[in-house]
């Protein structure tokens, strides 16, 4: 019997065991590394630091620098416009930047043309043609570029060009630069531009025949499965070289349904591509995303009024902004995750939206959301059924009250006011409804007003509508 007990207690021991090693909370992967200087992978759906190295500190950016100027472009210019390349454009740029366009004074080119070589092949010329198209001045063009960094909260860096050449204070972080990266890559076009192998350039004066330029970021173009530089998840990207710099570079790369950005500052020849490529894959193959919608149902469902700030919600008006997702350790669980409800907003912060949602791991940062109410959106349509239900009302009173001096059609009213009635009460939790059913009442007055015609009553029904109006008015 003893022996029997031992046994039973060994096999509950093991079971526990068992219990604690799966719901063990897995820990932080760490075991990765660059040789590059500073570097950094993040998820770009969730904007998680999954790993970094010197993510602070501040370093010459180099041509990836364009990938901002880029962006900055997109958002304030059109593709088609074309570009007038200036003296000042073509030949204001340090001595060896060189001029891969072949550019000269007083040649043209579209906007879209000069983001291809941009991108592609780093063209300096072009970025000074493009920088004074969109602000008028390269001076003007950095004080937008510089405000661009305070809008996606880069605090650690600074630009005195478009191009990347060397500047007094032009430096950035791998963190400020991974920011920039995840903002400019949400641009359909700009990841369009920046996955392209080869672009044609129309002709030019010193390029009479066009010209075809080709894309510079081995991790993107590189076919050969047998390459180091391989990596087919590697969709869009920007190198940089410059002596203070060394090779910088930053990689858009999509697998799985997930986008991830690398950054590489202080790297150097051919491995910095390697370093890039390595950072992408531990951040795929490590780690996982967690839908937010589904998991977190703290503040959207049950019966108790949920409290946020100075305000009380039922859950069923609020709801969790939509497609955000968490990222964390491959085999975590949601319910491993801490958050932090805060009801301080940004000033960028979603309409609707009356707390942020930030979510932790081991006291790092995996994820946010927004908690957005319903209930505003849906009371302004449901008061704007409720007043066109009123005028049906309305319409239908001065209806009846026509044909009721020319005595005709009194049951006849009653049926189409009830009918009416029960439409709005119908259509009041259906504000997607509201166009077709404006489009009835429409249809509906002009039935009423050519049936009233052929009794000789339309000015009888427009008197006695607009003197309900007029009475409506003095009582408000």
């Amino acid at each position: 019997m003893k022996r029997r007990i031992k046994v039973l207690l060994s096999c509950i021991l093991i079971c526990q065991l068992f219990l604690m090693t799966v719901y063990a909370k897995p820990d932080w992967p760490s075991d990765t590394g660059i040789q590059a200087e500073a570097g950094i992978v993040i998820d770009a759906d969730s904007g998680t630091v999954i790993f970094g190295q010197n993510i602070h500190a501040a370093y010459p950016p180099a041509s990836i620098t364009k990938i901002l100027t880029a962006l900055i472009v997109l958002e304030n210019s059109n593709l088609s416009d074309m570009v007038t390349f200036s003296k000042d454009s073509v030949y204001n740029v340090e001595e060896g930047s060189g001029n891969k366009l072949n550019v000269t004074n007083g040649d043209t080119l579209s906007v879209e043309d000069c983001l291809y070589s941009l991108i592609l092949h780093s063209c300096n010329q072009a970025a000074n043609a493009l920088a004074e198209h969109v602000a008028g001045s390269r001076e003007e063009f950095v004080r937008m570029m510089n405000d661009k960094l305070a809008e996606l909260g880069c605090t650690e860096s600074h630009f005195d060009n478009p191009s990347g050449l060397n500047g007094d204070t032009q430096y950035v972080t791998a963190y400020d630069m991974a920011l920039i990266a995840r903002a400019a890559y949400n641009n359909k076009k700009l990841v369009e531009i920046s996955s392209a192998i080869s672009h044609k350039i129309p002709p030019t004066a010193n390029n009479p025949e066009g010209l075809t330029i080709y894309n510079e970021h081995r991790l993107v173009k590189t076919t050969d499965e047998s390459s180091q530089y391989y990596y087919p998840a590697a969709v869009a990207g920007k190198t940089g070289y410059l002596i203070k710099a060394g090779n910088t570079l930053v990689t858009y790369a999509k697998k799985d349904g997930r986008r991830m950005i690398s950054v590489i500052l202080k790297g150097s020849p051919r491995q910095y591509f390697v370093d890039g490529k390595d950072l992408l894959e531990f951040g795929f193959s490590q780690f996982e995303n967690l839908p937010v919608s589904g998991n977190d149902t703290e503040y959207t469902t049950g019966e108790t009024p949920v409290s946020i700030g100075t305000k009380s919600y039922q859950p069923s008006d609020l709801e969790l902004e939509p497609d955000t997702v968490i990222t964390v350790p491959k085999g975590a669980l949601f319910s491993q995750v801490d958050k932090e409800l805060v009801t301080d907003l940004p000033a960028d912060s979603p309409r609707g939206a009356v707390a942020l949602i930030r979510y932790s791991y081991n006291d790092r940062r995996v994820g946010q959301t927004y908690l957005l109410a319903k209930a505003q959106e849906e009371s302004q349509s449901e008061t704007s059924v409720s007043e066109t239900s009123k005028e049906h009302e309305e319409e239908t009173k001065a209806e009846a009250d026509a044909s009721s001096q020319k005595g005709i059609g009194v049951i006849v009213t009653v049926g189409i006011t009830a009918g009416v009635l029960l439409l709005a009460a119908g259509t009041a939790l259906l504000a997607m409804k509201k166009r077709k059913e404006n489009r009835e009442i429409a249809a509906r007055r002009e039935e009423r007003r050519r049936r009233l015609k052929e009794e000789g009553d339309t000015a009888d029904f427009d008197r006695i509508l607009n003197e309900r109006r007029n009475k409506k008015k003095k009582n408000k």
